[in-house]
């Protein structure tokens, strides 16, 4: 599992952080300030980068967490399987299966419009692939 480690102090809305080993992205954070006895706290609310799920954590400021390395790759679109897609990487040529975007407007729109030869960027985030958005297409 590639894995970064940061003190959830520094990280801000719009980073990425391990809650409950699923990455994630938070969308809300806050800080109470120290009080009479230990540290500041900080709130953080995030959706989960897989399953779209609300995930919150409260801890000191100065806990370290887990951030995940996200690589960002080009992949060509081989085959529709129904709920999954068949990639090929452009860089090592290697195929694998990724699970096709849905749940929200925003994926249901990206799946639409994935057809064998287009080329989308993919995210590999702790091992798993998750397709992001389309780079070109045969459309």
């Amino acid at each position: 599992m590639s894995v970064n480690y940061a003190t959830l102090g520094d990280l801000k809305k719009g980073s990425y952080i391990v809650i409950d080993g699923e990455p994630c992205r938070i969308v809300e954070m806050s800080r109470a300030k120290t009080g009479k006895h230990g540290s500041a706290k900080a709130h953080v609310v995030a959706i989960c980068i897989f399953s779209g799920q609300k995930k919150s954590l409260v801890a000191p400021v100065d806990t370290r967490v887990q951030t995940p390395v996200i690589e960002k790759r080009l992949g060509q679109v081989l085959a529709d399987m129904g709920d999954m897609i068949q990639l090929m990487d452009l860089e090592t040529y290697d195929t694998f299966e990724v699970e096709k975007p849905g749940g929200s407007d925003e994926e249901d729109q990206l799946a639409a419009k994935l057809q064998p030869g287009v080329t989308v960027e993919y995210w590999l985030i702790m091992g798993k692939p998750k397709i992001i958005r389309i780079r070109s297409g045969s459309g």
